[in-house]
């Protein structure tokens, strides 16, 4: 038996003032014929983990190109193309296969395809047949589409957000392909549109009793997997929106059923699934009228995991405006100040220009007098059981008590580690300001007092009837 398998994604953020390029997808990760090395990337956890139970089961494993940009805009056409073209190249020369294993985020937009994942699937059906089994894993903040179920037999997403799942969720869709492969079972694929589109926090009820409930139906009368598509809802696509997926054995008429039993469900909590979220200054109010340290204020509009800039300076300079000392902002995308205090060297006091680079989204740039502190090169956190890189990373430290990490990779905070890499304890912050939306909970809920999100100003504003949507179904709730 030989398996094929394949990683082409990123998450874009139609809204964005970024194009996706040839560089991004080198910067964030591309790797050819499963040579991910030994400091092992978040990103590439589901293709390790089909490889191992592949050739656990005796089978060839042929891996292709791995690639992911960091979230931003519209991909340049001739870069996804040349990247499908380089997939499919590998898949013909590995031909005949017995199935195929794809990693691919679910929101990925280029100019002229609206559905990227679905078309790479297509493209993919066309050269292995009918036959041959396909699964597919997204990200649960994805574009679920009729073309992607058609191609594929089998699609699932993460269950978790923040995502602490993907590989459970590749051994998940490891075995469902693999028995299919070996004619114990005939996955198909039903998907059901809920009508709405939102950010649900997985790590709270009731959401979290939702994903209970799918897990609890699994594994049991020819269910095989059940998902809920979130939705991404800054891309702007006619097939946006909260779908439900059911994968069952050869039974379309049961899943289809479930899939809309459930969607139905969820759509009847559409007001109480939403987080809550703050002003800046509702939050710094109650952050401060608080006791215990830290509290951890998420600046979700400002998070480049969903395109976002990550070089805002809204939450900076209202700490400034308020007088508030003992908080630490983390991480502001600067390459410019991370080069200029490389060049300073610790402890060198200086006047510097900091974040607010890319746009009105961005803010104004801040001018403030800071001492250049811990500088790490090559610097990395944790992210579920991975690492993502930050590049370069370095302590600026104001003379207010205010802490900032500049990186010169941008991407969002997942892990504490973003301020002790620096010489920054965060446990003895007041308030700690991270530039995620959700990914940062499992980093930092075991240390935080009191965690709140906060709606600022940014490329991902949470309000999703302020959005200018062209394309995508204004008649779905919360916008009709």
């Amino acid at each position: 038996m030989k398996l094929f398998t394949s990683m082409i994604g990123t998450e874009t953020n139609t809204f964005s003032p970024f194009l996706t390029g040839w560089p991004n997808f080198n910067e964030t990760y591309m790797v050819r014929n499963g040579q991910h090395g030994a400091n092992v990337s978040a990103l590439a956890l589901p293709l390790l983990r089909w490889r191992e139970l592949a050739r656990e089961s005796g089978w060839d494993v042929v891996e292709s190109v791995a690639a992911f940009a960091t979230p931003a805009g519209t991909t340049i056409r001739s870069v996804y193309e040349e990247l499908r073209a380089e997939m499919l190249a590998d898949l013909r020369a590995a031909m005949p296969v017995d199935a195929v294993l794809l990693a691919m985020h679910g929101a990925m937009v280029a100019f002229g395809y609206d559905d990227c994942e679905g078309d790479i699937a297509a493209h993919v059906r066309a050269v292995v047949g009918p036959d041959v089994p396909i699964g597919v894993e997204l990200d649960l903040h994805c574009h679920l589409t009729q073309q992607l179920v058609e191609n594929a037999d089998a699609v699932i997403t993460y269950k978790e957000y923040p995502h602490t799942d993907p590989p459970e969720r590749a051994v998940e869709l490891w075995h469902i392909i693999a028995d299919a492969a070996n004619d114990k079972t005939k996955p198909i694929t039903s998907l059901h549109d809920c009508n709405m589109i939102g950010v649900y926090h997985t790590s709270h009820p009731p959401v979290r009793k939702f994903v209970d409930k799918m897990s609890s139906l699994e594994g049991q009368d020819g269910v095989l997997s059940i998902s809920l598509g979130h939705g991404f809802p800054w891309g702007d696509v006619p097939d946006l929106g909260t779908r439900v997926l059911v994968v069952t054995d050869n039974q379309p008429e049961k899943g289809a059923a479930l899939a809309k039993q459930l969607g139905d469900e969820f759509y009847a909590m559409r007001d109480i699934v939403q987080p809550a979220y703050e002003t800046m200054d509702s939050a710094l109010d109650k952050a401060l009228a608080l006791d215990g340290q830290p509290v951890v204020l998420a600046d979700v509009s400002d998070n480049s995991g969903g395109g976002a800039p990550n070089d805002s300076t809204f939450f900076l300079r209202k700490l400034l405006e308020r007088g508030i000392g003992n908080a630490a902002i983390g991480c502001i995308w600067d390459p410019v100040i991370v080069d200029v205090a490389k060049e300073l060297g610790e402890g060198v006091e200086a006047d510097l220009r900091i974040g607010g680079k890319m746009g009105p989204m961005s803010g104004d740039p801040v001018d403030l007098r800071v001492r250049v502190g811990k500088i790490a090169l090559g610097a990395s956190q944790q992210f579920g059981k991975g690492r993502g890189k930050l590049g370069d990373a370095v302590a600026l430290h104001a003379p207010n008590g205010i802490d900032i990490v500049a990186i010169s990779h941008r991407t969002q905070t997942f892990s504490p580690e973003v301020f002790s890499n620096v010489g920054i304890d965060p446990r003895q912050k007041k308030i700690l300001i991270v530039k995620s939306m959700q990914h940062f909970y499992a980093g930092f809920a075991p240390i935080a007092a009191k965690i709140m999100h906060v709606a600022t100003p940014g490329a991902l504003v949470p309000d999703v009837t302020l959005l200018p949507y062209q394309k995508a179904n204004t008649s779905m709730w919360p916008m009709g």
